[in-house]
């Protein structure tokens, strides 16, 4: 390999994937997978004809796909071992259709601009435009980097099917852009999710006598806690754990004493404690049983300083801290969370994405991929090793 040392041919070299001319037929064609997979259903777990459908179509342009269960993955046409490989990512599942729907889940009508259907907006608008934005640099020789396409299964249960199955599979990833809705705007840290069972144990008794420990009332305390117990804050007016209580469940009959009172708690956190000192926290303050349910979500951040966050400023995109999860929960690495909809819409009655933010998710995607080389070359101190890889 030749080192290229001199900034010109650098320059050069990294603008050459922006010079790349978009397929016309992206844009209707990701609106029309995005029909089709709406038609389908794709619960979690249940993701097998979607995956199809996606294999497919990629297999309509000649990409090679792996697979493992619901999941798919594949690489560039010119993929070189040398170079990092940015991951982008999204899924295919879709949570239960609610009972507040007007309109047919599965039926995907376009109405004033608007695509409704279930999965339009979570995440299927992500999923095609990220789709669309691995198509459109398959075939290209010269990028400084590889690109690994993951279509993923169970995001919406955390499954153990889903992404963190297919993982070590990918090989060695540098960076991950994760598509969903976010307004177009750079999640550049999210909240984790722990869900806790507690248990109050208390005596039964009969209720018109003085007898039995109403766990009711033993319990009265903790769920104060809970409510008021206030984690140290390392920025103002931005708690780092939020703990809800979400189900509260005890008695089996008017005249009987309760002996033991459940109730759940929902815990969301950022990287300021870990989970396992949440957990210390919670179980030196209360008396009742604490139970961790399998499956946590843990919070993930990644610096302001990354290059992935400072090409997103440069092109334009706003940055905050998302309170919600996704598969960024799972990896390891530098990742960031963006894509077309409004996480407001997720999981509501009659779900929409507009066509026209699916045609910006596509452009800011590929914007974003454009300019990373950019970024790190004019950068050349702060970037060093990055560049580094572009110049291999």
């Amino acid at each position: 390999m030749v080192m290229i040392k001199d900034f010109n041919q650098r320059l050069s070299l990294a603008k050459v994937a922006g010079s790349l001319p978009l397929n016309p037929h992206f844009f209707s064609e990701s609106v029309a997978l995005l029909q089709h997979l709406i038609r389908t259903p794709s619960l979690s777990g249940q993701e097998n004809d979607a995956a199809d459908i996606v294999h497919q179509y990629l297999f309509g342009y000649s990409v090679k796909v792996k697979r493992k269960g619901n999941n798919l993955w594949c690489f560039n046409k010119f993929y070189d071992e040398h170079k990092p490989t940015i991951l982008l990512n999204s899924h295919l599942d879709t949570v239960m259709p609610n009972e507040g729907y007007t309109k047919d889940p599965f039926c995907p009508e376009i109405i004033d601009g608007k695509l409704y259907g279930l999965g339009s907006n979570d995440a299927g608008g992500c999923l095609v435009s990220l789709i669309a934005t691995f198509l459109h640099f398959y075939s290209y020789q010269g990028l400084g980097f590889n690109l690994c396409l993951a279509i993923t299964a169970e995001e919406e249960n955390s499954g153990e099917n889903g992404i963190k199955s297919i993982i070590p599979q990918l090989g060695k990833l540098e960076l991950a852009i994760v598509g969903e809705p976010t307004l177009l705007q750079m999640a550049v840290a999210e909240k984790g999710n722990m869900v806790i069972d507690c248990i109050s144990h208390g005596r039964s008794g009969h209720a018109a006598r003085e007898e039995g420990d109403n766990a009711i009332h033993k319990c009265l305390k903790d769920l104060e806690w809970f409510s008021t117990y206030q984690f140290n804050q390392q920025l103002k007016s931005l708690s780092p754990v939020k703990m809800t209580i979400t189900t509260i469940k005890a008695g089996l009959q008017h005249n009987i004493v309760p002996a033991r009172c459940e109730f759940t708690v929902d815990i969301r956190n950022d990287d300021t404690f870990t989970q396992q000192e949440i957990l210390d926290i919670i179980k030196k303050n209360v008396s009742c049983q604490v139970n961790a349910r399998p499956g946590s979500l843990g919070a993930s951040s990644v610096s302001i300083d990354h290059p992935i966050v400072k090409t997103g400023i440069a092109i334009g995109c706003k940055t905050y801290s998302s309170p919600t999860t996704s598969d960024q929960a799972w990896l390891s690495i530098p990742s960031v969370k963006i894509g077309p909809g409004d996480s407001a819409r997720s999981h509501s009655s009659d779900e929409f994405i507009y066509l026209e933010e699916i045609k910006k998710g596509i452009s800011l995607y590929i914007r974003l991929l454009d300019a990373l080389p950019l970024m790190l070359i004019n950068n050349p101190n702060k970037y060093k090793n990055e560049i580094r890889h572009i110049n291999n």
